[in-house]
């Protein structure tokens, strides 16, 4: 049986408490963690990956769709909005919240939302031959003879499993060993350290410039120099970076280029 993670985010204690209850004989919804704010939901959110939150709207220092909007470039996770207002039920369904609970719901009503909830997660969950091939054209692609470098980064995100190529990362972007795959169209949140990656790229494209960014020397538009022997990059995305004084000798590979 597949066991789905969720999170708790409200800033009410008894709120929490009373949907915790509910969930404590649901054997296929495991709750992984609380959270009573805003800043707290979105870095356990990004911390826990859950399959779904159920997400209070009016908490302090963000409110439940500052949330989602700082989380959804990294993660996706089904969302059940609980509240005591129903004037945010409509702006709920637009950023696609599978239910709308309005407080104080019954266990009736929960188990409604909870039954929609199963179905979605039931639907997105993706079928183990499916997982099986991905990994095979994943390593398929780093094993090409002559080719010790990664062409394309696997990336999991909520029900689906997707390639990335290397050629279309503009920089790359470490938070302690999440990583954010930056391109042109998306941003990709993928678990590892940068050093590790960093073995793994094209050292012909990909340069380290500061201990947590690697750029794409093909999506630079123009250096200048700074301060105490630092550059400033400008991407073609109009993103600007430093170059740090540590990977200063770097700055060799793109001379190369241009030369």
């Amino acid at each position: 049986m597949m066991v789905y993670r969720s999170l708790i985010i409200d800033d009410e204690i008894l709120a929490r408490q009373a949907i915790r209850t509910l969930l404590q004989h649901e054997s296929a919804i495991q709750v992984v963690d609380e959270a009573a704010n805003g800043s707290e939901a979105v870095l356990k959110i990004l911390q826990h990956k859950p399959d779904l939150i159920f997400l209070d709207i009016q908490m302090p220092e963000m409110d439940g769709f500052e949330v989602m909007k700082e989380i959804w470039a990294y993660h996706q996770p089904i969302v059940v909005f609980t509240t005591a207002y129903d004037q945010y039920a409509l702006r709920a369904f637009e950023v696609n919240a599978i239910d709308y609970l309005l407080k104080p719901f019954n266990e009736v009503r929960f188990f409604q939302a909870l039954n929609r909830v199963q179905e979605r997660l039931n639907q997105q969950r993706p079928q183990p031959h499916v997982e099986a091939l991905m990994g095979q054209l994943l390593r398929a692609e780093v094993s090409v003879p002559g080719d010790a470098y990664l062409r394309r980064i696997l990336v999991k995100e909520t029900g689906r499993m997707c390639l990335v190529n290397t050629e279309d990362i503009q920089y790359l972007d470490a938070d302690g060993n999440y990583i954010t795959l930056h391109t042109a169209h998306k941003q990709h949140l993928i678990y590892d350290s940068l050093t590790n990656l960093e073995a793994k790229l094209n050292p012909t494209d990909f340069v380290r410039i500061h201990r947590s960014h690697i750029i794409n020397l093909n999506y630079i538009s123009e250096i200048e120099t700074h301060f105490n022997g630092e550059y400033i990059v400008r991407m073609t995305s109009g993103q600007q970076l430093k170059w740090t004084r540590n990977y200063r000798d770097n700055i060799k590979a793109f001379y190369a280029r241009t030369t």
